[in-house]
């Protein structure tokens, strides 16, 4: 199956499962129930959701520290925002999971965030690094 289906399908079957039901009595006043929002997955949910899309888990404690390492030894000034770097981290892993187009150029864009600017060519360096560490293997 695409990964995309699956992904949808996942999906679908949280939103299905997080919808209020109806209670079935007409007298009670109708009332908008309130959207489901990522808030209220669980942390397994969101696990599972993530790693259906090609991404690795938030690493914690020695494993974050490796990545931002990692990182830093590439491209220094990526890790400046140790979230940012990790949170674009998690993502490039999607673009390199999906043997997407052009994964340097996202690797540039993904790892440039406030002052700091990232080439394509660092691109290229992150997406190595990413991929030796196996931090990008879900």
């Amino acid at each position: 199956m695409p990964r995309h289906i699956a992904i949808a399908a996942i999906a679908a079957a949280c939103l299905l499962a997080l919808t209020a039901c109806d209670s079935g009595d007409d007298k009670a006043e109708d009332k908008p129930s309130p959207s489901p929002t990522t808030s209220e997955l669980t942390q397994k949910q969101k696990d599972e959701i993530s790693k259906a899309a090609g991404m690795p888990p938030r690493p914690t404690g020695a494993e974050r520290q490796r990545l931002l390492k990692t990182l830093a030894a590439v491209a220094p000034d990526v890790v400046r925002y140790e979230d940012k770097a990790v949170d674009a981290a998690r993502n490039q892993c999607r673009s390199i999971n999906d043997n997407g187009a052009k994964v340097d150029w996202a690797a540039s864009m993904r790892f440039t965030y406030k002052d700091v600017k990232t080439t394509e060519a660092q691109g290229a360096k992150i997406n190595d690094a990413l991929k030796k560490s196996g931090f990008c293997n879900v």
